[in-house]
C-alpha cells in the first residue's frame, strides 16, 4: 500500500500537498463517480487545513448534507499516515460509530471511489462487551438462564479451554446479540465494579482482545465519546498498574458531534463507590499473613462502610425523570465520611508496613491501594461541598454513590485542550447556539479556538413543515397521544419519536395500544433490542415508527422511511444534581443553562427529517404550556432553517 494518496515532496508542506490533493477528489474525482460536491465542502476542507498545519482546535459547524465527514475523514487519514500515528475519530455513541463504518458509510465510499486502503478499526467502549464472569453469574439465576446459557455455548471454542491459545479473535460485541433487550444485556455486559486486573479470565476476554486489534490500526481509530474520555483518565492510573493506556499514541482527534463532549467527561470523572464491592476488594488482604492491627482495621472499615451507605440511604431523595437519587448534605453524613476517611487513612499506613515485610501479593497489593486511594479522591471531596456533586442510584446489591467534582471543564483543559499538541476538530451540525460557539467551548473549558459554521444545502422551506401545535388543555398527556396518533395517521407510520426521558417514552408505550389509528402499526422501543439492530429494522421497514431517547443525533435514515419526526417535549435538561449544580452556579440559570442545552438538542432532533434534496416531511413539537411560551417560541423560531415558518395546528388536537 502506498503511504500517501498523492506523490509527496517532503522538501515542501505536507499539509498544503495534502489540501492540494483534496481539493483534486472535490473538484475532480468524487463528481466524476457520481458525487455532488458543494462549495460548502470546499469552504470546510481550507478551514481545516490551517487547522491541521497549525494544530489547532477547530470548531466545525456544518449543516446537514454538506459532506463534512468526507472532509475530515480525508484530513486524518493523510495526517495519521504523515505522523505515523493513527487518528481518533470519537463519536458521541455506539449509533453514530455504527453510521460510520456500516457497509454503505462514508469510510467504505472513499475507500471503493479513492482506491485507498484504508486501515480504520473499532474501539468500542467495554460496557459493549460480555463480562465472562458476570455471564457465568447470570446463567446460574433462574430469569433468563437459558438464555445466557445458550450464549455461553456459543463462544469461540477457546473461552471455554484452558490450553494455550494458538489462535483466538473479539467476540460477545453488543451487537452480535440484536435481539437480546438492555436489561438482559445490562446482567451480562462488563460494568465500572468489574475488577479485571485480578480476573483469571482476562487473558480470554472479548473486550481484550478486541483492544490488541484496534491498537494496531495504521490510519483511524473509532471510538466513543466516553471511551475516549475514559482514556485521558485513566492514562496515569494504568500506567502505574503495569497495564497499557486504553488507546495507543495518536496524532490527531475528531470530536463527532463535540456538543455532547461535556457529558462523556462529566462520566469519565464521576467516581463510583460501592460497599459489596469495596467489601469484596479489601478482604483479599486477608488471605496473606497480616498483623492484627491491620486485621482490626479492614474489619473496621468494613463496618464503616456499611454504616456510612445505611446513612446515605436515608439522606437520599428521589428525583422524578431520572434513576440518580439527591443526597441531602447534613452533618451526621459528613462526621460518617470522615470516619470512613479516617479508617482508609489508617489502612493505608499499614500496608506501607506490610509491604516491607513482604507477607502480600504485591499486585493484589498495588490493586488495593490504587483503589483505596480513588476513594480517598472521591470522598475528600465532602470536606470542600462546594466542589462536590454527588448522588446515588438503586440495585439489587445496594446503593452506588456517584461523586463527581464541580470542576470537569478545568480538568478538561488541562489533560486534554492545553496539554495536546495536535489539531482536535469538533464536528456537528450544532455546534453554535444563536452564532455564538461559546456556550460549548466554556463547558468544555477550551479558551483558544477557530471556528467555522456553513449552513445545510437544502431548500427547508419546500422540504420541511414544522407544526407546534396550540393546545386547549396545556398539552397534557391525553392531547399530546390524540396529536402523536393522528400524525402517525398522517404518514402512515414511518415516523421518529424523540422522548426527552425513558419514563416517557415506557409511558407512551403502555397507552398508544389504546388509540385505533395505530394498531396496525409496528412500533420499534429502544430497549427492546441492540440499537443499530433497531434502527436497520426501521429503515428496512418503510411504514414502521421508532421510539427513542438518545437518537437526537447522529440518525441517518433517508428516505420516505423517515418522513415524520414528532418530538414529545421540548428536551430541557433534566432535574438531576448534575444540572442542579449547573443553575445554582448561574446568574440566569434558565438562559445560561436550561435554554441553550435545549436549544442545541433541539436542532439536532429537527436534523434527523431531511438527509437528502428528495427528502420531505414533517416535524412536529409536542411542547406543553408554560409560563415562558412566547420567549422560548421566538428562539425557536430563531433556529429553523431560513423560510421556515411554525405552524399552529388545532386540528391535532
Amino acid at each position: 500500500m502506498e503511504r500517501y494518496p498523492f506523490n509527496y515532496d517532503p522538501r515542501q508542506s505536507f499539509t498544503q500537498q495534502a489540501g492540494d490533493w483534496i481539493a483534486d477528489v472535490f473538484y475532480d474525482i468524487l463528481p466524476e463517480s457520481g458525487f455532488e460536491v458543494r462549495d460548502e465542502q470546499i469552504y470546510m476542507a481550507f478551514q481545516l487545513e490551517r487547522a491541521f498545519a497549525e494544530k489547532q482546535t477547530i470548531f466545525a459547524e456544518a449543516g446537514v448534507g454538506t459532506g463534512k465527514t468526507l472532509v475530515y475523514l480525508l484530513y486524518t487519514i493523510c495526517y495519521a499516515r504523515y505522523m505515523r500515528k493513527p487518528a481518533i475519530i470519537a463519536c458521541a455513541d455506539e449509533s453514530l460509530i455504527e453510521q460510520l463504518v456500516k457497509p454503505e458509510g462514508d469510510i467504505a465510499k472513499l475507500a471503493q471511489h479513492l482506491g485507498l486502503a484504508i486501515d480504520a478499526r473499532l474501539g468500542k467502549s467495554p460496557d459493549k462487551y460480555v463480562c465472562l464472569v458476570k455471564l457465568e453469574e447470570a446463567r446460574m439465576r433462574a430469569a433468563d438462564a437459558d438464555l445466557f446459557q445458550d450464549l455461553y455455548e456459543s463462544l469461540p471454542e477457546f473461552v471455554h479451554s484452558y490450553k494455550p491459545m494458538q489462535s483466538f479473535h473479539a467476540y460477545g460485541d453488543r451487537k452480535h446479540y440484536p435481539h437480546m433487550n438492555d436489561e438482559q444485556w445490562e446482567q451480562i455486559n462488563w460494568d465500572t465494579f468489574q475488577d479485571c486486573f485480578t480476573c483469571e479470565k482476562r487473558h480470554r476476554c472479548g473486550q481484550t482482545l478486541s483492544r490488541d486489534h484496534y491498537r494496531k490500526s495504521g490510519d483511524l481509530i473509532i471510538c466513543s465519546h466516553d471511551f475516549y474520555m475514559e482514556h485521558i483518565w485513566t492514562y496515569e492510573g494504568r500506567k502505574r498498574e503495569g497495564q497499557l493506556p486504553l488507546l495507543p499514541d495518536h496524532c490527531a482527534v475528531v470530536f463527532d458531534e463535540g456538543h455532547l463532549l461535556e457529558s462523556a467527561g462529566q462520566k469519565a470523572l464521576t467516581f463510583k463507590l460501592k460497599h459489596v464491592v469495596f467489601e469484596a476488594l479489601i478482604v483479599r488482604l486477608l488471605e496473606g499473613e497480616v498483623r492484627e492491627t491491620l486485621a482490626v482495621l479492614i474489619d473496621e472499615a468494613i463496618v464503616q462502610s456499611e454504616t456510612l451507605f445505611d446513612v446515605l440511604g436515608r439522606q437520599s431523595k428521589a428525583i422524578p425523570g431520572t434513576d440518580r437519587k439527591q443526597v441531602i448534605l447534613n452533618d451526621k453524613l459528613i462526621r460518617e465520611v470522615q470516619r470512613f476517611r479516617s479508617v482508609l487513612t489508617a489502612i493505608e499506613e499499614e500496608l506501607v508496613f506490610e509491604s516491607e515485610l513482604y507477607t502480600l501479593n504485591d499486585y493484589q497489593l498495588r490493586i488495593v491501594e490504587e483503589h483505596l486511594e480513588m476513594m480517598q479522591k472521591a470522598l475528600i471531596l465532602f470536606e470542600q461541598s462546594d466542589s462536590l456533586i454527588c448522588w446515588v442510584t438503586e440495585s439489587e446489591d445496594g446503593l452506588t454513590l456517584a461523586i463527581m467534582p464541580r470542576t470537569v471543564k478545568e480538568v478538561l483543559r488541562e489533560q486534554v485542550f492545553n496539554s495536546s499538541s495536535m489539531p482536535i476538530v469538533f464536528s456537528s451540525a450544532t455546534l453554535s447556539v444563536e452564532g455564538s460557539f461559546e456556550y460549548v467551548a466554556d463547558s468544555l473549558g477550551i479558551e483558544q479556538y477557530t471556528s467555522f459554521s456553513v449552513a445545510s444545502p437544502y431548500d427547508y422551506a419546500q422540504q420541511m413543515e414544522v407544526i407546534m401545535p396550540k393546545w386547549l388543555e396545556g398539552g397534557s398527556f391525553t392531547e399530546k397521544m390524540r396529536a402523536a396518533s393522528s400524525l402517525l395517521e398522517r404518514t402512515q407510520g414511518r415516523a421518529l419519536l424523540l422522548f426527552p426521558t425513558k419514563d416517557d417514552l415506557q409511558q407512551f408505550k403502555r397507552e398508544i395500544g389504546h388509540y385505533p389509528a395505530c394498531t396496525d402499526l409496528r412500533l420499534l422501543f429502544e430497549g427492546d433490542q441492540e440499537i443499530s439492530h433497531l434502527i436497520s429494522e426501521f429503515q428496512r421497514d418503510e411504514q414502521s415508527v421508532l421510539c427513542a431517547v438518545t437518537l437526537w443525533e447522529g440518525l441517518d435514515v433517508p428516505g420516505p422511511s423517515l418522513s415524520n419526526v414528532i418530538i414529545w417535549s421540548l428536551p430541557f435538561p433534566p432535574q438531576d444534581p448534575v444540572f442542579m449544580a449547573k443553575r445554582k452556579a448561574a446568574v440566569n440559570p434558565f438562559e445560561e443553562v436550561d435554554l441553550p442545552y435545549m436549544l442545541l438538542r433541539l436542532r439536532q432532533g429537527i436534523g434527523r427529517l431531511i438527509r437528502t434534496r428528495g427528502d420531505s416531511g414533517i416535524i412536529a413539537i409536542l411542547s406543553e404550556d408554560s409560563k415562558e411560551q412566547s420567549l422560548i417560541r421566538g428562539h425557536i423560531e430563531a433556529i429553523l432553517p431560513a423560510g421556515v415558518q411554525i405552524k399552529n395546528s388545532y386540528e391535532l388536537v
